[in-house]
């Protein structure tokens, strides 16, 4: 009895139709399981635009020339000839066919000389990062205390 109702036509169409209901949640299934992509084609990681942090903001001032700001945040990505006084500066970052950051910071000059600037909050540099990370990954030794290999080397002295 029991493998007659499993071959009932009514289960084969719950079935199928609990199956159409997965595949067409195709966003769910990117959501919920994306190791699934990743058994597709292989996507590289890519780095597009320029590369802001905080401190290459801090350093702008009103009044500097166009080939300051240049020497400070580099070439802009996009100098529109509609528009020669303001430079757009974009950064994007795609990690396996996603777009993971998007960035966008524009400098605006007037009569040669930059005005004002605005944009998306830019990460912190590279050396504060750097910086930040080994005061959280590295133990401060007391002024007294002997560090780790001058133990196991007093093991073998005595």
């Amino acid at each position: 009895m029991t493998a007659a109702f499993l071959c009932a036509p009514h289960v084969r169409a719950a079935a199928l139709a609990c199956a159409a209901v997965l595949v067409a949640g195709c966003q769910t299934i990117e959501t919920y399981i994306p190791v699934v992509q990743q058994l597709g084609v292989y996507k590289i990681d890519i780095n597009q635009g320029n590369y802001l942090s905080q401190d290459m903001v801090d350093r702008l001032q009103v009044g500097m020339t166009r080939q300051q700001v240049r020497a400070t945040l580099g070439t802009p990505l996009v100098t529109s000839a509609f528009r020669d006084s303001r430079w757009d500066y974009v950064y994007e970052f795609t990690r396996q066919g996603r777009l993971r950051e998007h960035r966008q910071f524009t400098v605006y000059f007037a009569e040669e000389k930059l005005s004002r600037w605005e944009g998306d909050e830019m990460p912190q540099s590279v050396v504060e990062l750097n910086r930040s990370a080994a005061s959280k990954a590295l133990p401060s030794e007391a002024p007294g205390e002997k560090s780790f290999w001058d133990r196991v080397l007093d093991v073998f002295r005595k």
